[in-house]
């Protein structure tokens, strides 16, 4: 097992590279960059993500752009919308984006930084990127940690239960809200709990706006604590109310298609219990493909499957951090948090293989080649 985690842990390396590389091509090439959102903003035509961005390289340059413009409507340039502006101040916003050096020399310096864990400094916020990373990080940790726990604690139970007593009625009551589940967006949930709960239409019984209260510092412990989940409560129940119902279908037919096999019918003409065949034989089969899906689930709760959440309930997120800097073209934030997600996903799969082994102990990585 030590010679298999060391070659993953080595494997880790030029799949990172893969995943920077063709990212680093993509966004490259996508239009509208960092200098033309710049030139935007110069000439008074950006529109931003959201309206909370300010100060930083954006405007300094900005406040620079009236020496630009002016006398050089002639001159044409590869940058979209900078006709009319000095050739020599494009210049100056290419050299303080890093755009003056070419592409592979670009990718190059950033591999380096990446290496000593160096993100840089985000173009339009003024601050570092692992500083803002970090002060994201707390809402989609606690976001995502507290709606995977309760989605498993929720899916895998009541999987469980349905394959057991498949076609029964509780089976068939379960499936009901199973398909409302599958229907419904998180999004339109974590609305209509607003309206019923948050002072909506109905009941004023949780807050609106962010993880926590203005006096929270002032609070005493067990208050602090009663204030998160008090905050924590409805974008948590958003989420898994439109995403366990994926993972309980996934739980109940892989326990459905373990217990029609040849080795439970054998295990009960031998006289053993339900419960023994279930909980001995059945459950370490049927729970192998349910931990296989744990790694995407907990990326995709951190990342994605919040952002619509964060806005709702204006948490300021991970999930809104990189929304709004794929929009704004906003490189360093886009980049470093693409390696954070690749990094921490690749070492959750990991972390998943070695679940496998504790499950099923007869599964041998060993034996195999990565």
């Amino acid at each position: 097992m030590l010679a298999y985690i060391i070659r993953r842990l080595l494997l880790i390396i030029p799949t990172l590279f893969g995943i920077m590389v063709v990212n680093f091509v993509v966004i490259q090439a996508a239009p509208g960059g960092p200098v033309e959102q710049q030139i935007a903003k110069i000439k008074g035509t950006a529109v931003a993500a959201t309206a909370r961005f300010g100060g930083g390289r954006q405007g300094e340059l900005a406040g620079e752009g009236a020496r630009g413009l002016g006398g050089y409507g002639a001159i044409t340039s590869k940058y979209r919308g900078a006709r009319g502006l000095d050739p020599e101040f494009i210049r100056e916003i290419e050299k303080q984006f890093g755009f003056d050096k070419p592409l592979p020399e670009r990718f190059v310096k950033m591999l380096g930084q990446f290496l000593r864990f160096d993100f840089g400094e985000s173009f339009f916020r003024d601050r570092k990127v692992v500083d803002l990373v970090l002060d994201k990080m707390p809402v989609s940790i606690s976001l995502g940690l507290w709606t995977t726990l309760l989605i498993y604690l929720i899916s895998i139970p009541l999987g469980i239960v349905k394959a057991v007593r498949d076609g029964s009625r509780l089976d068939v009551w379960t499936s009901g809200v199973i398909i409302v589940g599958y229907a419904i967006p998180g999004f339109l949930f974590a609305i209509l709990l607003i309206v019923l709960f948050a002072g909506g239409s109905y009941f004023d019984w949780f807050p609106l706006r962010g993880l926590t209260s203005p006096d929270w510092e002032t609070l005493s412990w067990p208050a602090k604590i009663a204030d998160y989940f008090w905050h924590i409560t409805l974008p948590v129940l958003a989420l898994v109310i439109s995403g366990f119902a994926g993972l309980t279908m996934l739980t109940k037919n892989s326990f459905l298609e373990e217990i029609n096999k040849q080795y439970v019918i054998t295990a009960r003409a031998k006289g053993l219990s339900e419960r023994r065949v279930l909980y001995g034989h059945v459950f370490r089969n049927g729970m192998l493909i349910v931990i296989a899906g744990f790694p995407s689930a907990l990326i995709g709760i951190l990342f994605t499957g919040v952002l619509l959440i964060e806005v709702i309930f204006s948490l300021d997120g991970l999930g809104l951090l990189g929304y709004e800097a794929v929009i704004n073209r906003d490189y360093p934030i886009v980049f470093g948090t693409l390696y954070f997600f690749a990094l921490l996903g690749l070492a959750i799969s990991l972390v998943r293989d070695l679940t496998y082994v504790l499950i099923d102990p007869r599964i041998d990585f060993e034996s195999r080649e990565v």
